[in-house]
């Protein structure tokens, strides 16, 4: 959220999430506020480099471009000072000086030069290869030129390449000479005077420019390197552009208001694979480890502080594996010997429930879109109300029509949830499963219990959770307003209660705290409810396979605005690529005109063969990817990056049982006859590179194991300190096997084994010293061959 923005009346604003000067998300309108909320969560990898993350806040209108009041700027550098806590930032003024983005390609050399009566002088040579992700302008690829200088105290020599015209990634290949000093003989009268301790006092600065042919050229950044870095020798590197110096600086930045941001940000320097097979290998095997408590993966859990941060690489990590069913199956199992009464089964934040919430997150996204989202969308698009607390109640409310309405939509959500079981994924069953079968032989004589273990996850943790935020599981694209918000509350209250097995009779009804909730619940106690969430639940706890949904109406998984290139009907400039809008549903891939508007061109997702990254180069546009089918390829340009890689995910995701996929496809356009990527002058001839995703999979989801395991090293580094004291925890438990009089460092960890666990942690610190000293070699190797101002 925002506060006491300028200019200090009512107006409506938005908020973008910027990486340098590409825009990546953009929050919903917050109208008529001078400190609005947006409460909205985004969460993305970021496919490429970037300096600054940044954040805008803009003052929406109508009529006129909308206006830049303020940004929040952090150094890529300085994510890691700010995340997993919530900060205010003061506003700072937008500057055009300070937009920058990029990197330059030098090449630095010092010549020195024999003149005709024998003296020496020396000459700088400036060679300006290429950039490379120059900031798009209003939305296309920019003009771009650079000015080369050599600036000293009393001297400015200034040159200046050609305009490079539509491209964000300009070749210039030119080459600038400066003489640097002069033979004492020298006696051409010159403006300037250098002699040779001058050289320490000059410096080569590159500016970016975007030709803005009739309008003021826009700057770009610009970088400096000190003559004197370069002495005798020649080097090449990037460079990273940078703001003017008096760029973005303003006394005024205190009356622009402020912005509270929580920030969650991972970095990870991933080694090649070999690196990681020994502590990879000790994760594996967790689940095989007796007891479990003494394995890699539970004491991860125990010496982080937040388990959500152990869990998360671990469950993907596992997932990528196929090693995650047997370890929540352990995990559960002394979850379940704490466990006194079966009505408190699975209930709290123990390692087994965040296991087990994170996979339904990952291998539950699709099942999510196909049962909730068409439903989800009705009651954020056309709402009706629903309050039934007599004290929300507004005026002229009808409390009898709104508890229709309600009823209407949680009978509308509840039928959606129990008739979707075929389109359970596999793995949710497989756990669900292991899940009921361990509370049946823990608690044998309660009937219920096997289907209060599989509820308590399915309708509490993830339908119920889904319903009441569609925006944080990608059904909807923002946050649903506050009347909405209300309804989803209520409607999601009646889920959790509904999937309750055993919940619905009249003692339970006197337990809720709100009585206009138990009245709601008097107008269920229906045996088909009951009998209804039973056969769910017996469904989606079973091992028997799954063949996939013959839905009677497509679901929409993905739809947005973007720029198409016509399949061959014209070769002329701009008019080969249009705005079109894309719908992505489980059936098919359409374009339209407009929104709403009937499909222009349609292609079943069983006749899609691949969907790929197309080179940059191709038209010399960035966020490009295409979509290979039949018919020629279909080329697609994304608005950011960030939306590129979501759409391709999603296209893949949905085509990856295809049988027709393609093993091979060509990275680049046919142009004037030939690929520009292998040359081959046939248009339907075999691709020359590997598709990236070629192998059929009932879930298939996109895992780096490498960069998983580096992300569990990186955390028992952090606590390394805590592996240690466990350590000693297991020792003096060994050695010392009575009573404890009083309460130990490590009273919170759990040790059942002291000498299993021992082990263990002997095998993970280790591996971590080798990890480490493998990273301190790659850290010195990587600083000891970069260059002056390279990245």
């Amino acid at each position: 959220d925002a506060k006491h923005l300028v200019p200090n009346k009512m107006r409506d604003f938005f908020c973008t999430i910027n990486l340098d000067q590409e825009e990546v998300f953009r929050t919903q309108v917050v109208e008529k506020s001078l400190s609005p909320y947006f409460g909205e969560e985004f969460y993305f990898e970021i496919p490429r480099t970037f300096q600054w993350l940044s954040f805008y806040i803009y003052d929406k209108s109508v009529l006129q471009k909308d206006l830049r009041i303020g940004k929040v700027s952090i150094k890529k550098e300085d994510l890691c000072n700010y995340t997993g806590k919530e900060n205010w930032f003061m506003l700072q003024p937008v500057d055009s000086n300070s937009e920058v983005q990029g990197k330059v390609h030098l090449e630095l050399k010092l010549n020195e030069l024999i003149t005709d009566n024998g003296s020496v002088c020396q000459q700088l040579v400036v060679h300006i290869k290429e950039c490379h992700g120059l900031p798009l302008i209003n939305g296309q690829n920019c003009d771009p030129y650079a000015t080369v200088s050599l600036v000293g105290p009393s001297r400015n020599d200034q040159k200046k390449t050609k305009v490079k015209k539509k491209t964000s990634n300009p070749q210039f290949n030119e080459t600038f000479y400066f003489e640097v000093t002069r033979s004492s003989s020298y006696t051409k009268k010159s403006q300037f005077q250098v002699e040779e301790e001058d050289i320490e006092k000059l410096e080569v600065r590159v500016d970016l420019w975007n030709n803005g042919n009739l309008v003021q050229d826009v700057f770009l950044g610009e970088i400096k390197v000190p003559v004197k870095v370069l002495r005798n020798d020649s080097f090449q590197a990037w460079y990273l552009l940078q703001p003017k110096e008096n760029g973005n600086k303003s006394s005024k930045t205190d009356d622009l208001g402020s912005l509270r941001l929580n920030i969650c940000y991972t970095e990870d320097c991933v080694l090649p694979s070999e690196y990681y097979t020994s502590l990879r290998n000790l994760l594996l095997k967790s689940s095989d480890v007796q007891p479990i408590s003494a394995s890699a993966a539970y004491i991860l859990s125990e010496v982080c502080r937040d388990k959500y941060d152990a869990v998360l690489p671990l469950v993907r990590l596992l997932l990528h594996h196929h090693k995650l069913v047997p370890f929540v199956a352990a995990v559960a199992e002394l979850d379940l010997k704490d466990t006194q009464e079966a009505n408190t089964i699975f209930r709290g934040n123990s390692l087994a429930t965040r296991c087990v919430d994170e996979m339904m997150k990952i291998v539950g996204k699709h099942y999510l879109k196909v049962t909730l989202k068409p439903v989800i969308d009705e009651i954020c698009e056309s709402p009706k109300p629903c309050e039934i607390d007599p004290i929300k109640l507004k005026e002229g409310d009808n409390v009898e029509s709104n508890m229709d309405n309600l009823r209407y939509y949680v009978d509308k959500v509840f039928r959606e949830i129990v008739q979707s079981s075929i389109s359970c994924p596999t793995l949710m069953c497989d756990v669900f499963y292991s899940l009921r079968h361990l509370a049946a032989k823990r608690f044998p004589n309660d009937p219920h219990v096997q289907y209060s273990a599989v509820s308590s996850f399915v309708f509490l943790r993830f339908f119920a959770v889904a319903v009441v935020s569609p925006h944080t599981f990608h059904l909807r694209p923002h946050h649903p307003d506050a009347q909405t918000s209300r309804t989803l509350t209520l409607i999601s209250k009646a889920i959790q209660t509904l999937g309750s097995w055993g919940s619905l009779t009249k003692s339970k009804l006197s337990s809720f705290k709100e009585t206009f909730m138990c009245e709601f619940f008097k107008t269920f106690q229906e045996e088909k409810f009951t009998e209804s969430v039973k056969k769910f639940l017996d469904d989606v706890s079973s091992t028997e396979s799954k063949e996939p949904s013959g839905l009677s109406e497509p679901v929409h998984l993905k739809e947005g605005e973007m720029y198409k290139r016509a399949q061959g009907r014209t070769r002329i400039g701009k008019k080969n690529f249009k705005k079109r809008w894309f719908c992505l549903t489980s059936r098919e891939f359409t374009y339209h005109k407009q929104q709403d508007k009937e499909p222009i061109f349609t292609i079943p997702i069983k006749n899609i063969l691949a969907v790929e990254k197309l080179d940059e180069s191709s038209f010399n546009k960035k966020n490009m990817f295409q979509v290979l089918h039949g018919e020629k390829p279909l080329y697609i340009q994304a608005n950011n990056c960030v939306e590129a890689s979501e759409w391709i995910e999603a296209l893949c995701r949905v085509t990856r049982c295809n049988q027709k996929r393609l093993s091979f496809y060509h990275p680049s356009a046919f142009l004037n006859g030939n690929w520009l990527c292998c040359k081959a002058t046939i248009e339907n001839s075999v691709g020359c590179a590997r598709c990236t995703a070629d192998v059929p999979a009932d879930t298939q989801i996109e895992i780096d194991g490498d960069r998983e395991t580096e992300r569990i090293y990186s955390l028992f580094t952090i606590n390394r300190s805590k592996l240690q004291k466990l350590e000693e925890a297991c020792g003096s438990i060994a050695v010392y096997q009575g009573p404890r009089k009083e309460p130990d460092d490590y009273s919170n960890f759990t040790i059942e084994d002291s000498v299993a666990t021992f082990h263990t942690l002997k095998q993970i610190i280790d591996i971590v010293e080798k990890l480490n000293e493998s990273h301190e070699k790659y850290q010195k190797k990587r600083s000891s061959s970069a260059k002056y101002g390279s990245e």
